[in-house]
């Protein structure tokens, strides 16, 4: 029982991995870009969820409306911060992300305080007996959340027109051009879902931790680099494989190894011994 509790609990917390790091694949996969301030726009996500579900009692409409803004947001980063420097050395666009991400940190301080906010009447806290089990409702609905998000993107990305457009540009964009692909277009789009997901998974963690803080995207950042590095950089499938295998490591690592390791060196350890085994990572080509 102790074994399916601790994968439970991992991948409830690789589904939150996961949809970071796939907005990160995708970005990355599309301009090579390592795009750290997409931590930033993580935790306005999360922000957006707790005050527009205090606002209107509605977990659903908060959502909706974290996933729309923060996905425009997105946009906007692209259009102001990463398309001007698109022909600089590929280190510019990092420092810049960076620098961002620092400015957002200090934005949430002033505006929402240093403490962070919480909802005021938590949603979801009951919870459910499964396989003997007990599971809070907010768990199971991170975990349906995911697959709906992710499995709307394979289905965008695979059976859609503009899903091949997508994949056209990211194999060569040169080429995708010369056939009346509008490449401009096709990158706004990839960073309004990348955006939209993170900001999904903002509201999750706030579901979960009921509470959200100006840094709390420091440590999803660095996991979520991580994630992309073990999946194969630029690989949406191994980054969604990543981010699973990671969290259910953790769980078992805090039990196993927690006398030893806190859960986010676990990780980061796990990280080491991968990249030494298979420095491309768990599903990189050559």
């Amino acid at each position: 029982m102790l074994i399916f509790e601790l994968t439970v609990q991992g991948l409830v917390q690789g589904s939150i991995y996961a949809l970071i790091a796939v907005g990160l694949t995708l970005v990355y996969g599309l301009l090579r870009i390592l795009h750290v301030a997409h931590a930033g726009l993580f935790t306005l996500g999360g922000y957006i969820g707790v005050l527009v579900t205090n606002a209107t009692g509605s977990l659903t409409l908060a959502l909706l409306a974290a996933m729309v803004f923060v996905g425009a947001l997105g946009v906007g980063v692209y259009r102001l911060c990463y398309q001007p420097i698109l022909d600089k050395p590929p280190y510019v666009a990092l420092i810049a992300s960076i620098g961002l991400f620092v400015a957002m940190e200090e934005i949430f301080r002033l505006v929402f305080g240093p403490y962070g906010i919480s909802y005021t009447a938590p949603p979801l806290l009951d919870s459910v007996t499964v396989g003997g089990m007990n599971l809070k409702q907010a768990e199971l609905g991170v975990m349906a959340g995911t697959v709906v998000l992710i499995g709307g993107l394979a289905l965008l990305a695979g059976r859609t027109r503009i899903g091949a457009a997508w994949r056209a540009t990211v194999t060569d964009p040169a080429m995708a051009q010369s056939f009346g692909i509008d490449i401009v277009k096709v990158r706004y789009l990839n960073f309004f879902i990348g955006s939209a997901l993170a900001a999904a998974a903002g509201v999750m963690v706030a579901l979960l931790n009921n509470l959200v803080e100006p840094t709390m995207g420091a440590v999803a950042s660095y996991k979520g680099l991580a994630i992309i590095v073990l999946g194969g950089l630029g690989d949406v499938r191994g980054t969604l494989i990543a981010a699973l295998v990671l969290g259910v490591i953790e769980s078992f690592g805090t039990i196993y190894l927690g006398a030893i390791l806190d859960r986010d060196a676990i990780a980061f350890a796990f990280l080491i011994v991968v990249l030494l085994l298979r420095p491309r990572g768990l599903f990189g080509r050559a």
